[in-house]
């Protein structure tokens, strides 16, 4: 019958348009799970630590204190699968970012510190 035709023909159309999305998703999805892995497979657990350290003054002949920022590994990804290495690479760059904002905020608030102190030891 002619109806019968037209429907096979529908479905067979419908058919290689979910091939066709399907084979267009999977090729775009690669790239982006290859780009993923290596990014996963170089990218450590850091975080960044204030660290103190003494350096001498040749001006006012003292040793004056002062900080830095230093990163510091916590640890690598082991095995992950899709999501999960989504859910690894974000809670690992929300860690990093955080602990730059709070180091960073004791860095400076060290250094001004550190900065007064050396005003006040230094004779010039």
């Amino acid at each position: 019958s002619k109806n019968s035709g037209t429907y096979v023909s529908r479905r067979d159309d419908a058919k290689q348009e979910l091939r066709a999305r399907s084979r267009r998703r999977g090729g775009a999805r690669l790239p982006l799970r290859c780009a993923l892995l290596a990014l996963a497979g170089l990218l450590q657990a850091c975080i960044y630590v204030p660290r103190t350290t003494s350096v001498y003054d040749e001006d006012c002949k003292i040793y004056a204190r002062q900080m830095t920022l230093e990163v510091t590994q916590v640890g690598t990804f082991g095995r992950c699968v899709n999501e999960g290495c989504v859910a690894l690479l974000v809670g690992a760059g929300a860690v990093a970012a955080a602990s730059a904002v709070v180091s960073g905020s004791i860095v400076v608030a060290g250094n001004v510190v550190y900065w007064f102190e050396k005003q006040g030891q230094c004779a010039h």
